[in-house]
């Protein structure tokens, strides 16, 4: 099962000409290996481009994508992280739901991750088990 991040799936609802053809390529790979996975926070990232829940539904849907509750313990996770980035330096403030994305990530066990920005899960998980470009195009 993959994880897939918000800016994944926003790359294909906009058609994006520097990250949509990467992407597909990953969701299509990802999803030979298993189900596509999103969570609440992903569902919410992905409202801001809808005006009506039943056009985002569809969308999930006909991306065959499933929605994951997010575990407490990854909730639990992701504010430790996140504590320890801004203790450490960090400085962006609104980076905490890319730390729940990763930490479900992880606390999925075998679940695998597809994003561009996984910065802020390095600190948690090392990148083998996430699909992220090598080189910004």
């Amino acid at each position: 099962m993959t994880l897939v991040d918000t800016n994944v799936l926003l790359d294909l609802v906009t058609n994006d000409s520097t990250w949509a053809d990467w992407s597909v390529e990953q969701l299509e790979t990802a999803s030979l290996a298993g189900r596509l996975l999103i969570n609440d926070v992903v569902d919410a990232e992905l409202a801001v481009r809808y005006e009506r829940i039943e056009e985002l539904d569809t969308f999930i849907d006909e991306a065959g994508l499933v929605v994951a509750p997010i575990p407490r313990a990854a909730l639990f996770l992701a504010g430790k992280v996140f504590t320890r980035y801004r203790r450490a330096g960090g400085s962006r403030t609104g980076v905490l739901p890319d730390f729940i994305v990763g930490a479900h990530a992880i606390r999925g066990l075998r679940w695998h991750q597809v994003g561009r920005d996984c910065n802020a899960v390095d600190r948690v998980q090392p990148a083998a088990r996430r699909q992220r470009p090598v080189t910004l195009a």
